[in-house]
């Protein structure tokens, strides 16, 4: 048996593995945010994920989320609970038809009906939370400016209003000086450069989710404009994709 000194010495005499930073990853289970988090974790963060249950009709991507972040090894997938069909106003929590294309040519200009009000500005307020309470200064969200449905909270100049906001609105950014960082890897990428982005961080596709309006088997419709764009980006890219489409 080691004597408790020696074994002591030699504890103290080990190379001690750096501390991981925090980051809080935005989680929905779909190709982006996936990406996003495998992006995350290459860069050394301990990520913590963060889903919503916000009443959205594609309710099948908590489950994808949840086989990400156990897949990929966080370390804490939280699922809130915020049921924005109290509010409506969206395809995806309202009694409104999601709108089906047959080409990704066809999606309509300007912000589409899918668009939930506020939803991102919600989504990192509540993400914003939860890093102050965990000391984090990092926030990653799988947001996209290139290949998108044109949701006003995907671009640029939202996520840097937002790190602004987050300075103005915290213990640690007003008393402390330290800002909150927004990290959007994919902001400016096209969906083909996302696809060949996660294929790289090995990220197995057949664990997400991108459907707006699945049937009731889980199937991806094939048709909507979450899907098609994921359908054009996979076909860009020359790469496979593993999801069975309904039609």
């Amino acid at each position: 048996m080691t004597p408790p000194d020696t074994a002591r010495a030699a504890s103290a005499g080990a190379i001690q593995e750096p501390r991981r930073p925090a980051a809080i990853c935005l989680l929905s289970g779909g190709l982006d945010s996936t990406t996003c988090l495998a992006v995350a974790l290459e860069e050394g963060f301990a990520c913590y994920a963060l889903s919503f249950d916000y009443g959205q009709r594609h309710r099948v991507e908590l489950d994808a989320a949840a086989r990400v972040a156990s897949a990929m090894g966080v370390e804490r997938h939280v699922t809130l609970r915020l049921d924005l069909r109290a509010f409506g106003g969206s395809a995806l929590t309202g009694d409104i038809a999601v709108p089906k294309h047959e080409l990704v040519d066809q999606i309509e200009a300007g912000i589409p009906i899918t668009y939930v009000p506020a939803r991102n500005t919600i989504f990192l307020s509540c993400a914003l939370g939860w890093a102050e309470a965990l000391g984090a200064r990092d926030i990653f969200l799988g947001v996209n400016a290139v290949d998108y449905s044109g949701y006003p909270d995907c671009r640029p100049e939202f996520i840097q209003s937002f790190e602004q906001t987050a300075r103005l609105a915290t213990r640690a950014g007003v008393e402390e000086g330290k800002d909150i960082h927004i990290h959007a890897p994919l902001i400016n990428l096209s969906k083909a450069a996302i696809v060949r982005l996660a294929a790289g961080l090995g990220v197995d596709f057949r664990l997400t989710h991108s459907c707006y309006d699945p049937s009731p088997a889980g199937l991806s419709c094939g048709h909507c404009d979450s899907c098609l764009l994921r359908r054009k980006g996979f076909e860009e890219a020359d790469i496979p994709d593993p999801l069975v489409y309904a039609g």
